[in-house]
């Protein structure tokens, strides 16, 4: 089963407000999810990102891919980071 950490969107028409999620890379956009991990505002004038930042390094530790977006949005927040240095630092 490939899992994927993706966007969810959320709101109403015009002001989109997006849920972090983990899911089976099969379901669709806004279907069914396994876990919330997180949300992402961009409409504030510096995007807001709330990150729930254990869950996001377990999650791909075990192998969750983030689509384009969320890995820059991970990136930015410095877990993309973390995650690297602890995957080849344990050796």
């Amino acid at each position: 089963m490939a899992v994927k950490i993706r966007l969810k969107r959320m709101g109403s028409k015009k002001t989109p407000f997006y849920r972090i999620v983990v899911a089976d890379s099969r379901s669709p956009r806004d279907g069914r999810f396994i876990e919330e991990i997180g949300t992402y505002n961009p409409l504030k004038d510096p995007a807001v990102v709330e990150l729930k930042e254990e869950v996001v390094m377990d999650w791909l530790g075990k192998g969750a891919q983030p689509s384009d977006t969320v890995r820059n949005i991970l990136s930015r927040e410095g877990i993309m980071k973390k995650f690297h240095e602890a995957k080849y630092t344990k050796k």
